[in-house]
């Protein structure tokens, strides 16, 4: 009986120190993670105008989270007392990729770095945005991150999804990096708001990359246009594809500078972040951004960003009790004689007017590759309808200026294309 209780001990105890073996989190470079359990972060807004209490009927069929897996890197000195920058990059294949060209960085700055698999172009894109934030849950709910430093990224199809993903939902995110690829702001007001008060987002593309026109004199301009931080590097000598080393380096060090500014709207807006210890209701979340509304509303500068967010917060949660709230507030504005916010809405959508007319022109009539030749007409007589647009407005002069003169260099493109036809 005596030996059976010192065996049964031993057994206990073997058990015991392989569970605390287990629950250690991993360090270094390791190709394949399992996903330990399913995202509980908001991942169906980044697909749609609403973050309803379920995911919609058969959006993911047989999909299972656990089934996922994803390449990590962690620093081998990990200490759960602090906070780590995280990059988070998409592949547009099936494998994970950019570790490689990240791994200098990674290992120098202390990032911890992850890529999902069989999150590529080909998966359906439900599927991938799921795959993707199941990853990013895991990484969250396993290590200590700085959401303020936490950036996503991709390469080419990767880094449009990454693109469409941060602007959604830039709680989540300090950052994106957008390797030889593009995207545009959603357009619900509040959102873009929130990104350009937010995100910082780098734009790198390849001397000879095929998507360098729409990177380089399209989307990236046109960000930095309307307020956003983006910028744009062209790596000399690099075709479509990831580079390494020193470009990398900049970029990380470009996107760390706008840290300080991050936590700064973070302290002022808390609503504005969502740390790596949080998964809030979605009651909880709307409350935090009713109280933002609140706040921006006590300061003429902020009252239109207010009442912004205060309708998509109705459309986002329709059901969540904060929406009455916002309700009542919307209808109370409504009903003043003095509506200054009216102004600052027109003035908004001449802005972004502007900037579009100016980075679609510059996109319509610069070198274009093959693959996109064939839309350069096409892409010429929408910049030349902005511009005609801009001038039948007449609210801004210097816009108008300008317009005056590349209408008749638009013109003289589309007819010239519609003769040739």
């Amino acid at each position: 009986m005596k030996n059976t209780s010192i065996l049964s001990c031993a057994v206990v105890g073997m058990l015991f120190c392989s569970q605390l073996i287990a629950a250690e989190p991993l360090r270094g470079h390791h190709a394949d993670v399992k996903v330990s359990a399913a995202t509980r972060l908001d991942w169906v807004f980044a697909l749609a105008n609403q973050s309803p209490r379920d995911t919609p009927a058969g959006w993911l069929g047989g999909y299972e989270s656990t089934k996922q897996s994803y390449e990590l890197f962690v620093p081998t000195d990990y200490n759960a007392k602090r906070a780590y920058p995280v990059i988070l990059f998409i592949s547009p294949g099936g494998r994970g990729t950019g570790f490689r060209n990240w791994q200098s960085v990674c290992a120098k700055q202390k990032v911890i770095f992850a890529s999902p698999h069989g999150a590529g172009n080909n998966c359906p894109p439900r599927q991938r945005v799921r795959i993707i934030f199941d990853v990013l849950d895991d990484i969250r709910g396993k290590y200590n991150t700085d959401v303020d430093r936490c950036y996503i990224g991709g390469f080419s199809g990767g880094g449009r999804t990454a693109c469409a993903i941060a602007f959604a939902l830039p709680e989540y995110f300090g950052g994106v990096i957008l390797v030889c690829a593009a995207g545009d702001l959603r357009q619900e007001p509040w959102l873009k708001h929130r990104v350009i008060e937010r995100l910082s987002v780098a734009h790198v593309t390849g001397e000879s990359d095929f998507n360098r026109g729409e990177v380089s004199r399209f989307r990236g301009p046109m960000l930095a246009e309307v307020g956003v931080r983006s910028r744009v590097w062209v790596v000399p000598k690099m075709g479509h594809g990831i580079p390494s080393g020193e470009p990398l380096q900049e970029v990380y060090r470009w996107l760390e500078a706008g840290v300080r500014d991050r936590k700064q709207l973070g302290k002022k807006y808390p609503a504005s972040r969502i740390a790596g210890t949080e998964t809030l209701s979605r009651a909880e979340w709307a409350d935090g951004l009713l109280a933002e509304a609140k706040s921006r509303l006590k300061k003429r500068q902020t009252v239109y960003s207010g009442l912004m967010q205060l309708m998509g917060l109705r459309k986002r949660w329709p059901d969540v009790p904060a929406t009455e709230s916002a309700r009542s507030i919307l209808l109370s504005f409504e009903s003043k004689q003095d509506r200054p916010w009216e102004q600052d809405d027109l003035a908004e959508q001449r802005k972004f007017l502007i900037a579009q007319a100016g980075a679609l022109d510059a996109y319509a009539t610069g070198e274009l590759p093959k693959q996109y030749a064939a839309r350069r007409d096409e892409m010429a007589e929408a910049a030349l309808n902005l511009w005609k647009i801009i001038v039948a407005d007449g609210s801004n002069a210097a816009a108008v200026a300008q317009a005056k003169k590349r209408i008749p260099v638009l013109e003289a493109l589309v007819s010239k294309k519609t003769d040739e036809k």
